[in-house]
């Protein structure tokens, strides 16, 4: 069928997907494989990491029927971060992974961070740690399970642990080290200050190196290969390929859309849409107290993104077809929204999760819909929906502004950004031209990391391995005004039904009000 096939896996929130590139970069064959996500009380967001094997399995047995495995030349990696796994000496999980999504460790990050002092912790890792990254995630397991802390050896990413089932050898790549909250963006190496902070007794039982607490990968670049051990290359009926170590699905996402470039902008649409600028320097919010933005090496080295997330789009129009019935959609709530005029609806607040991580990090954002009549129908209600993403993607989009060095295209790819009418919102709100790319939107992350693959073992990214323009839309000066009335309700509506309020993160003087020390517990230097 085919002199050899390149093969990305893309560990997701929901599911699992696969893709098969020859080495020009053209695509043979998907896969895909869903596993369900418990939620055993509140805040809680954990996944069975059986179910994930599970899924590759099933992905790449449908990749399979078309691409013989005997033609697979290498396996290449992305994952959702920060998804925390727990594993035993054995290389075994002591429990259930739990996902970004969980809120159950803000406290913990909260304190984490004040103790490190918050604007040296962005400085260092170009983070605004809370309690979704890794090391505040295991603190509440300490907290909460300490059987199941006392079991662990090391804590892992989603993705090292797929490397480690794959190839026996656990590891993580400096992209999804910062999903950590503890890894040095210059010196690329894990904080030792840090860590020491993390396993204080003030922070009893999250890694830091000592006895019995658990450690932490190693970091190796991108491109870094091992072999498929001889049981999982048995099961799946391939050779002992090499694994590609691979990023973070934001960083292969871009990679995947042909977003590689200074100066580029990735536009990346699935359960939370992530907005990720490409830049040759490492540059930091210039005020690491409004945190605006993260930064994320890339899979070339020397090279960032600027990322901003915001959270839960896609999930929440998925919540709101299911909510509107009739067998509507998510695909189908994007065009029904499309029917109705964006100034008939009402204002709606899409901070779903809850909480926001985009240019506002703010945990206790709350959504809310204001301005709603008995006029209103479900056009109008979806309408709103897609008027308050865009709004927030356009918050984000001015960012890059401020910094510079980002063009005027942004390239989109993936859930509500394959509907044409949100691409021409997107365009009208921002004054950008956004562009779709080809036909594999749904697999830009799997395709990112089949890409990865080849580059790391051919030593060389494909001639032609991006896919060909889908179209672009082009800001329209009268709609855009429109839009400019939009941004100003929609600001005016979140300042009335989110006021401004204490800060999520406690100051020094709080955690000595909360903890009753007198001394405040200090907060650690990490520059100097």
């Amino acid at each position: 069928m085919t002199a050899g096939a390149y093969v990305g896996l893309d560990l997701g929130t929901s599911g699992l997907k696969a893709v098969a590139l020859t080495a020009s970069g053209d695509t043979l064959a998907p896969g895909s494989a869903n596993y369900p996500t418990q939620r055993p009380v509140a805040g809680a967001y954990e996944q069975d990491t059986g179910d994930w094997l599970r899924a590759a399995e099933r992905a790449l047995a449908q990749v399979a029927e078309v691409v013989p495995p005997g033609t697979w030349r290498a396996i290449g990696l992305t994952g959702m971060i920060p998804t925390l796994v727990t594993l035993g000496p054995d290389g075994q999980p002591t429990g259930p992974a739990v996902t970004w999504q969980d809120s159950r460790a803000d406290d913990i990050g909260d304190e984490f961070r004040e103790r490190c002092g918050a604007a040296r912790l962005y400085r260092l890792t170009g983070q605004w740690v809370d309690g979704r990254y890794l090391l505040p995630m295991f603190g509440r397991i300490a907290r909460d399970d300490p059987a199941r802390a006392a079991a662990t050896a090391t804590i892992a990413s989603a993705k090292d642990y797929l490397f480690a089932w794959l190839t026996g050898e656990l590891a993580t790549d400096p992209s999804t080290a910062s999903g950590y909250g503890c890894y040095e963006l210059e010196a690329g190496r894990w904080n030792a200050a840090a860590l020491a902070m993390a396993g204080s007794a003030g922070l009893a039982g999250l890694p830091g190196g000592g006895p019995g607490r658990p450690g932490l990968p190693a970091v190796r670049p991108s491109a870094t290969c091992r072999p498929l051990r001889p049981g999982a290359a048995a099961r799946l009926g391939c050779a002992q390929v090499p694994v590609v170590l691979g990023a973070a699905d934001s960083v292969l996402g871009a990679l995947g859309l042909g977003v590689r470039a200074p100066g580029q902008v990735a536009y990346l649409a699935g359960t939370s849409t992530v907005i990720l600028g490409v830049t040759d320097r490492l540059v930091l919010d210039p005020d690491p107290g409004s945190h605006r933005f993260l930064v994320t090496p890339l899979a070339e080295p020397g090279w960032w993104g600027v990322e901003m997330d915001l959270l839960a789009t896609g999930s929440a129009i998925t919540w709101l077809a299911g909510l509107l019935g009739d067998g509507l959609t998510a695909a189908g709530l994007v065009e029904l929204a499309a029917g109705a005029d964006p100034s008939r609806a009402p204002v709606l607040l899409p901070y779903l999760s809850p909480g926001e991580q985009g240019v506002l990090w703010d945990p206790l954002l709350r959504g809310a819909a204001a301005g709603l009549d008995l006029s209103h129908g479900r056009e109008h209600l979806a309408r709103a929906l897609v008027n308050g993403i865009v709004l927030e993607s356009r918050r984000c989009l001015a960012v890059l502004d401020e910094i510079g060095g980002f063009g005027r295209a942004v390239e989109v790819a993936g859930g509500s950004a394959a509907g044409s009418s949100f691409r021409a919102d997107l365009a009208d709100a921002t004054r950008r031209t956004v562009s779709a790319r080809g036909d594999d939107g749904a697999y830009y992350s799997a395709r990112g990391a089949a890409l990865m693959a080849v580059m790391a073992v051919t030593g060389g990214w494909p001639d032609g391995a991006f896919p060909a323009d889908g179209g672009a839309a082009e800001p329209d000066d009268a709609r855009a005004r429109r839009w400019d009335a939009l941004w100003a309700a929609h600001e005016s509506a979140r300042g009335r039904l989110n006021p401004p309020q204490a800060r999520p993160w406690r100051s020094a003087a709080s955690l000595k009000r909360r903890s009753g020390r007198k001394d405040g517990g200090g907060a650690v230097v990490l520059f100097r």
